[in-house]
């Protein structure tokens, strides 16, 4: 049973609405047909207008959606909701409080779960750092800070490289001065895929958008360029 993970710098149907190759690579990633995809928009607070954006953007794909909410749970088991999925899709928005209200209602174990029962985890910005063990966010104190985050995957992650100029220098720091551990950053429209833990491969809906790899070799920044596939028109 692969475990999959799809992590996104920033776009898709989030920003970019008329372009959805990697809402569709995403898609393709599962062996459903038609599978089962729900929209976690809590780092947001479950703002209405991400919500319609999803349903507006998706229901021109082939698959089933629905959306969870925290602030107005689904009837029943929420374990049981969770299980049933074959894709979740975090939305972007203030990742400590997507943390803390995970880990208050159990989500982060039922999600942990479905992922290990073959369930792919997907998101972008605070959707894509908190998959990680530690993530650069600005959620905690307004400032761009180390965060730990869910640890399905190892080491650190920074989305927005190229559309945010502090995230570059600050996650340099970070690693350099040992407070977040070696990672990987993307460009807006870049998404990285992991399967078992280990990047496959990385992808983008924009050309020349790319993804780095960020290490502390002997107290200097390592940061090399990780070259995407750009996703075709079929996408």
């Amino acid at each position: 049973m692969k475990k999959q993970i799809l992590t996104m710098g920033g776009g898709g149907f989030t920003s970019k609405p008329e372009n959805l190759k990697l809402d569709k690579y995403l898609l393709s990633l599962s062996d459903k047909k038609n599978p089962k995809v729900c929209f976690i928009p809590t780092a947001s607070g479950d703002d209405e207008s991400y919500k319609k954006r999803f349903y507006s953007s998706y229901k021109k794909l082939n698959c089933e959606t629905s959306h969870l909410s925290l602030f107005s749970p689904p009837e029943g088991n929420l374990r049981d909701f969770v299980l049933e999925k074959d894709i979740f899709y975090v939305g972007g928005g203030n990742t400590r409080n997507l943390l803390v209200l995970w880990k208050e209602w159990g989500l982060d174990k039922f999600l942990h779960e479905a992922w290990c029962n073959g369930a792919i985890m997907a998101g972008l910005s605070a959707g894509s750092i908190c998959w990680f063990e530690q993530g650069l966010t600005d959620s905690k104190t307004g400032k761009l800070l180390p965060l730990d985050c869910l640890g399905f995957l190892q080491g650190s992650n920074c989305p927005h490289f190229d559309t945010e100029i502090q995230r570059r220098p600050e996650y340099h720091k970070a690693i350099l001065n040992g407070t977040m551990k070696p990672g990987i950053a993307c460009d807006d429209g870049v998404a990285a895929h992991f399967i078992d833990g280990k990047l496959e491969r990385c992808v983008s809906s924009l050309l020349n958008a790319k993804a780095y790899s960020i290490k502390n070799d002997n107290s200097i920044i390592n940061e090399s360029v990780i070259e995407p596939k750009y996703l075709d028109d079929k996408f």
